[in-house]
């Protein structure tokens, strides 16, 4: 390789190297907007209390998918850690649900804010063939209405979840 080659292919790595942080510098800048526009919107979510009785619906492993805001499936709440897709166990107890998630903090759903549950296609990116997303829909203590989605590792497991039909 002749010196003018090398030079001229080290500039465009130099310029790709640029172009790729800017462009990831971008994409964290708008992610931090969404996560001002939705905070008043979101505001605090509910404690997790210190104790609960007997869980009514045994612990289901799985994928915590992420928030969205009613009624669009893709707007993904990026206040906190909602954002973020981590391993997750999906309790249920008489007080409300409890979704435990790995490297992040517990998301605690009171029995009185739980409007819905049920089985989606898709949610967040997570597009399927068959209904392998579980959505509880609940009420903030600020009153926007968001679904909390979660990938179970055993889809069987979600009849214990869902409403008896009748």
């Amino acid at each position: 390789m002749n010196s003018g080659t090398l030079v001229a292919s080290l500039i465009f790595a130099a310029v790709l190297a640029v172009l790729i942080a800017f462009v990831i510098q971008l994409m964290i800048r708008g992610w931090r907007h969404r996560a001002e526009r939705q905070a008043a919107l979101v505001g605090t979510l509910p404690a997790v209390p210190d104790t609960v009785g007997a869980p009514i619906v045994a612990p289901t492993r799985g994928m915590y998918v992420g928030c969205t805001l009613v009624p669009s499936w893709h707007d993904r709440i990026a206040v906190g850690d909602l954002g973020y897709r981590t391993k997750a166990v999906l309790t249920r107890y008489p007080e409300g649900i409890m979704v435990q998630r790995s490297g992040a903090r517990p998301i605690w759903i009171p029995q009185e804010s739980i409007t819905a549950i049920r089985t989606e296609r898709g949610m967040l990116g997570k597009a399927m063939t068959h209904p392998g997303i579980l959505a509880i829909r609940w009420r903030l203590p600020s009153g926007a209405e968001i679904d909390t989605g979660f990938r179970g590792d055993n889809r069987d497991e979600y009849a214990r979840w869902l409403p008896e039909a009748g």
